[in-house]
């Protein structure tokens, strides 16, 4: 009978890495619950493979998605558990998981406002995206999107517009540059810096801090900004702008900007900027940013942090992964060397040098969006003749 040996190796390194990249003490331990959230035990007769699956949300879907993948440990950046559980039941769906993932021996770790915090993370990416520093997809990108627009105006394809097509974000990108690609935006002169500084400063991250406040040299049209958001975060169908009344987008132009990944208001509110930039906002505090003349973007919650994953995460932790995991295995070697007690289980574990970090294929926000398009006429004798037109709803 194989008998749990505690945390898996690899789960330990992807640990490590992830809170030399993001560390705990950069959370606002005030309210959010980071780090390792379920630990689950080490079984050697069904060692789960050296896999890392990233996701914003843990959901069931993400959890069958791991399971399948035979995954070692997920990395979510929104915690699954906030607050301090009485039992773990699968009347509970999020306990549910829970229960699941540690019957397969898939652990759970969560930085979340670790990485919108810290130097180069979450509010730094948007940021980049707001300056142009942010690189493109590349060329290849760009005639795709071409392309589809062709063959959506081709009079010569036969389109049959469905009803009506719910529009999802998607949950990664598929199309991305190398390391060996030159940038393909300029960037636009600002400067940075946090709306909140990390007190005390880490050595390790110097300029450390919760959200970012955007200052552009010369004032940018709003429509440049609204461009560079949605080459940004890859051609979404949409997303809300709240103005000033008797103003239009054209007519507007940008200084400044405040930035805040997911639910934003709280840090957002009393900045004297000239755009609020976040994931969701309510409709009263809206409502008071742009009674001041203060412009909203909101990208959905999710959708201000999901590209995030695909474009700057999984590569970071592939390198501080390729390190920690190196480190793990020597480790665990001396000290069985040191023991003269050799773990069979524990040695095959060890001795499978590659492993995979995944983006979450199917991760997504709650919210998509419909397009309403009324242009598919009724035909003569339909039952619905002299009606005019049927709304159709553009998907993806």
């Amino acid at each position: 009978m194989s008998i749990a040996t505690g945390f898996a190796p690899f789960s330990k390194a992807v640990v490590r890495a992830m809170r030399r990249l993001y560390p705990p003490a950069l959370a606002d331990s005030s309210w959010d619950n980071t780090g390792l959230l379920l630990e689950a035990a080490f079984i050697p007769s069904r060692r789960p493979s050296n896999i890392v699956l990233l996701t914003i949300d843990l959901t069931k879907a993400v959890a069958d998605e791991a399971i399948a993948l035979n995954s070692s440990i997920i990395i979510a950046y929104h915690p699954i558990i906030f607050r301090g559980l009485k039992s773990l039941t699968f009347a509970n769906s999020q306990q549910q998981t829970l229960l699941r993932l540690a019957s397969h021996g898939i652990s759970v770790y969560s930085p979340h406002t670790a990485v919108d915090a810290a130097p180069g993370g979450l509010g730094d990416w948007l940021a980049d995206i707001v300056t142009g520093t942010k690189t493109s997809f590349g060329q290849d990108a760009d005639e795709a999107v071409k392309k589809r627009r062709e063959d959506e105006d081709d009079p010569f394809v036969d389109k049959k517009p469905a009803v009506y097509t719910l529009s999802h974000h998607p949950s990664q990108t598929t199309l991305h540059l190398s390391k060996q690609d030159p940038p393909t935006t300029t960037a636009v002169p600002h400067t940075r810096r946090p709306i909140v500084p990390q007190s005390p400063e880490l050595e390790s991250h110097p300029g450390a801090g919760m959200g970012r406040i955007v200052h552009f040299t010369q004032p940018q049209p709003l429509t440049a900004l609204l461009d560079r958001i949605g080459r940004g975060l890859n051609n979404p169908k949409g997303f809300p702008i709240a103005i000033p009344q008797n103003t239009s987008i054209s007519d507007l132009s940008i200084s400044s900007v405040g930035i805040c990944a997911g639910s934003g208001a709280s840090l957002l509110l009393n900045l004297d900027v000239d755009l609020l930039f976040t994931g969701e906002m309510s409709h009263h505090e809206a409502l008071a940013a742009i009674e001041k003349g203060q412009v909203v973007i909101n990208l959905f919650h999710s959708n201000s942090e999901r590209g995030f994953l695909a474009e700057v995460l999984r590569e970071q932790l592939e390198d501080a992964v390729e390190e920690e995991w190196a480190a793990v295995r020597e480790e665990k070697a001396v000290r069985e060397e040191n023991s003269g007690v050799e773990d069979e289980g524990i040695k095959e574990a060890l001795d499978e040098e590659d492993f995979e970090v995944l983006v979450s294929e199917v991760d997504r926000d709650p919210y998509g969006i419909v397009i309403l398009k009324p242009e598919m006429e009724y035909g003569a004798g339909s039952e619905e003749e002299g009606s005019g037109v049927i709304p159709t709803i553009e998907g993806k």
